[in-house]
């Protein structure tokens, strides 16, 4: 009954943004598959035709976007167009005929591969683009019908829906109440934590203090996205489960796009070749080198590189690989992010600040999303929520909000798998006792695989 809600075109994680990344990372392996990506392109209108089907009829049932969210979307499809011959559609494609030549001599002649260049670049001209071209213009036609510009409890049954959703995006069978009841819990003892690190457990605070919130990033010194991950795959070795031998490619996503992507993401990898794997980093996202290191972390050793590719090497029931669990996923990854502060080279002290603020931080966020969702909270109702908590500025308020309207449950994702991951260890410390060691539950916890956390208890502790 709740079709119509779902939305495709989210601002970061929508068609619009996934598509061009996904068809530049589809790896030719022989000639059919250069082929077959070739077709692929010439089927993106009639792909964009049905989204635009699709909310069309949301549009008449009254479920279309917040006019503001249209405005986004379109903005982010005219930048994309506009970028012409600069467009990484091009160059994408030149590389990956260039890596399928090098792998195997002789498959692809120079004479094939200017043949294909040129079909290429006409495709994108007589199909990307005017796929583009036909989602702006019928956003556009759109982008007023819309209804509601708050969340989703101001739709019909929507709260009913949000509890669905929340359900199938973290994969936790607890109620909005309860999960926000668990969010309040941990902000309160990681700023319990915070204030006592500043005021009792050491004193020299000064020292920390000074640089702690640097915005520089000047406490950590390497910048090299490479060695990081060498850094951190070395790190793991004590309280992880070993994994295969891969190959990790680091790219970048183009300048003129870093708006409109994540800071940065993993490609999950073809299901019967996990050996080679890719990172896309976003500097414009990016500033300084403490992130950079704990979202490689998130995105590579412990997290989502190490998760797919261990898990992968288990050889699971391939339904295993099709299903999604964002909540296990992205909560494994964000786990991953908050202990790495402690791989760093920041003092216990530093990284204990760091990590419980960023924890604070996506806790607000989610808190932000029931409230809007859930509980009806209007932009100044989320103002006067962050201002408690000493966030001022109105304008990143309003972005955040924004964000929040525009995919509903996304941040939960993050911050209630990672806090499901924190009850699970709770619960393996009582339940283990002196059996009790890092590399036990988090082999535990990868051995069962992606699954909702009723799942994942029942397995870890049967």
């Amino acid at each position: 009954p709740y079709t119509l809600y779902d939305e495709p075109l989210a601002p970061l994680t929508g068609t619009q943004s996934q598509l061009p990344v996904i068809l530049s990372e589809y790896r030719f392996y022989e000639i059919s598959d250069i082929e077959n990506y070739l077709q692929l392109l010439t089927k993106t209108p009639e792909y964009f035709r049905s989204i635009l089907n699709f909310e069309h009829t949301k549009s008449e049932s009254g479920l279309f976007m917040a006019s503001y969210t249209a405005d986004s979307i379109i903005k982010e499809c005219r930048d994309f167009v506009n970028l012409k011959e600069s467009n990484y559609f091009y160059s994408s494609f030149v590389e990956r005929l260039e890596e399928l030549a090098s792998a195997k001599d002789g498959v692809l002649t120079e004479k094939q591969r200017e043949a294909y260049t040129r079909q290429n670049n006409v495709y994108i001209k007589k199909y990307i683009f005017p796929a583009y071209e036909q989602l702006i213009s019928g956003l556009s036609e759109l982008r007023s019908s819309g209804k509601n510009n708050n969340g989703l409890c101001y739709l019909p049954n929507g709260r009913t829906y949000y509890e669905y959703l929340v359900r199938s995006e973290t994969g936790s069978s607890r109620s909005i109440a309860e999960l926000q009841n668990l969010a309040n819990a941990q902000i309160l003892s990681d700023l319990t934590v915070m204030q006592r690190v500043l005021t009792e457990d050491f004193s020299d605070s000064s020292s920390v203090t000074s640089d702690i919130f640097s915005p520089q990033g000047t406490l950590l010194t390497e910048s090299d996205p490479e060695k990081i991950l060498s850094t951190l795959s070395g790190k793991i070795t004590k309280d992880f489960p070993p994994y295969p031998q891969i190959h990790t490619q680091i790219k970048y996503v183009q300048k003129s796009m870093e708006d409109y992507l994540s800071p940065a993401f993993y490609m999950i990898p073809a299901i019967d070749n996990t050996s080679e794997n890719v990172i896309y980093i976003n500097n414009g996202h990016l500033t300084d080198n403490l992130s950079l290191f704990t979202t490689l972390a998130h995105e590579g050793y412990p997290g989502h590189l190490y998760q797919n590719v261990y898990y992968a090497s288990l050889h699971p029931n391939p339904i295993r690989c099709v299903l999604n669990y964002g909540g296990y996923t992205e909560g494994w990854a964000t786990y991953s992010e908050m202990m790495s502060y402690y791989f760093s080279t920041l003092t216990k002290e530093q990284a204990t600040l760091f990590q419980r603020n960023s924890s604070v931080i996506l806790g607000l966020y989610a808190l932000a999303d029931m409230g809007i969702h859930y509980d009806g909270w209007k932009l100044a109702d989320a103002a006067a929520f962050f201002h408690t908590y000493g966030i001022t500025d109105d304008a990143t308020i309003e972005n955040i909000y924004d964000l929040i309207i525009a995919d509903p449950a996304n941040y939960l994702k993050y911050y209630i798998g990672y806090l499901e991951f924190l009850e699970l260890k709770k619960n393996a410390v009582d339940k283990w006792g002196d059996n009790f060691t890092q590399m036990r539950f988090h082999k535990a916890v990868l051995d069962v695989g992606p699954a909702s956390f009723d799942v994942i208890q029942k397995y870890v502790f049967k």
